[in-house]
């Protein structure tokens, strides 16, 4: 079965998370992604063993993961010759993506005036911090980006301090709106023959992933929707965190009249519809902080899986506040694929991965491979895409311009 991105090419120059991560999709669908290393060093990610300085696992599952699917060619290209090579395939090429400095891809003769030269079919996409709009000269980190974009200061409680997201949250979205601006890109060279220049920056990308709040706060300036709203306050008491006898749960229902009286009753007790404070919508709103009280002290008294039984078959709709490791579980998860399992060389097993999170019924994508060796690809890129002999090889190899 074929993949919808077969016979697309991708020269990957990208490390860390972001860029990676935008090649992996496309990867993931079947576009031949050729990631882009140093010699003898390779990719700075290659080195990542643990988070914060804590371990995680026996194998290197950042790298492995987030090139996946790729080809691996190393190449020098502070010298002349690896440049030249690199123009060859740049030739040969449908995308350029790179998260590196600008200054760094002048410095190595790969600025998108010099890739529009010599192939202007090129699409040349990058992944900054802030975007190019303005000249930005300043690190960009997904934690300290997402502090800019107001996220972190929506999350909490009123009083403490601003969270962070977390889990690398800001460079993964980033990466789809990335891939996303590349196939928009490639489909419009369907019509005009000629690529263009496309970026993906961080702080774009999570200044849309706070859309939901960020364009009511447009609207109407209103301050419940940039700082820290209390659960025990909430404006709407149905739309809440509780904590029942085991864990928390969310419950998820419009304040109306007829979601109340269905609520009472689902909690037996139906005298709670009669009462005066929370007899109406307006009421309810008006004394949120005394009927959260109230329904906290009502669902510690049963089990959370108790509750949505009840919440279920009274057409209410709510839902456990899960874990990562009950996520890891999750039947409707793996079915969807969205996780995946694949064998790892480093640690002869089969261990478990992120999946994908797109679902094609005719051309899916899949996880067919691991990360690759350092420059584990680069003679059979050199031979079979640009024609070069072993000789020739050979010679590159002594000059050192590949390992």
């Amino acid at each position: 079965m074929t993949k919808p991105l077969e016979g697309i090419r991708v020269l990957d120059l990208t490390q860390w998370l972001q860029g990676p991560v935008c090649a992996q999709y496309l990867a993931d669908f079947g576009a031949e992604v050729i990631h882009v290393e140093r010699p003898v060093t390779g990719d700075g990610a290659r080195g990542v063993r643990s988070i914060k300085a804590l371990p995680v696992g026996d194998w290197n599952q950042y790298f492995l993961v987030i090139n996946r699917n790729k080809k691996s060619l190393a190449i020098n290209l502070k010298e002349t010759a690896g440049q030249e090579l690199f123009y060859k395939l740049v030739e040969k090429s449908d995308v350029f993506l790179s998260n590196f400095q600008k200054e760094n891809l002048e410095a190595w003769g790969l600025s998108y005036e010099k890739l529009r030269e010599i192939n202007p079919r090129i699409v040349y996409a990058t992944n900054t911090g802030y975007g190019h709009a303005v000249d930005v000269n300043r690190p960009s980190y997904d934690i300290n980006v997402q502090a800019l974009t107001g996220i972190m200061t929506r999350q909490g409680e009123p009083g403490q301090p601003p969270i962070y997201l977390g889990m690398g949250s800001g460079d993964t979205y980033g990466g789809i709106m990335s891939a996303l601006g590349i196939m928009l890109a490639l489909y419009q060279r369907r019509r005009t023959g000629v690529g263009q220049f496309v970026d993906a920056s961080l702080y774009g990308a999570q200044l849309f992933m706070g859309a939901p709040t960020l364009q009511p706060f447009l609207a109407s300036r209103n301050e419940l929707y940039s700082t820290q709203q209390s659960r025990k306050q909430a404006g709407n008491p149905l739309w809440n965190r509780y904590e029942a006898k085991d864990r928390w749960v969310f419950l998820c229902e419009e304040n109306t009249d007829e979601n109340w009286s269905k609520l009472c009753r689902s909690l037996g007790r139906a005298d709670l519809s009669d009462e005066p404070r929370f007899a109406t919508a307006e009421k309810r709103a008006e004394n949120n902080a005394a009927l959260i009280a109230v329904l906290d002290g009502i669902l510690k008294e049963r089990s959370a899986g108790e509750w949505l039984e009840h919440w279920r078959s009274a057409g209410i709709v709510a839902g456990l506040i899960q874990n990562l490791e009950e996520v890891s579980k999750d039947p409707q998860a793996w079915q969807n694929d969205y996780f995946a399992k694949i064998h790892c060389d480093e640690v002869n097993r089969e261990v478990d991965v992120r999946g994908l999170p797109v679902t094609l019924s005719k051309t899916p994508g899949s996880v067919e491979t691991l990360g690759p060796e350092l420059g584990q690809d680069t003679e059979m890129i050199l031979f079979d895409t640009l024609g070069i002999d072993w000789d020739r090889i050979g010679e590159l190899k002594e000059q050192g311009i590949i390992p």
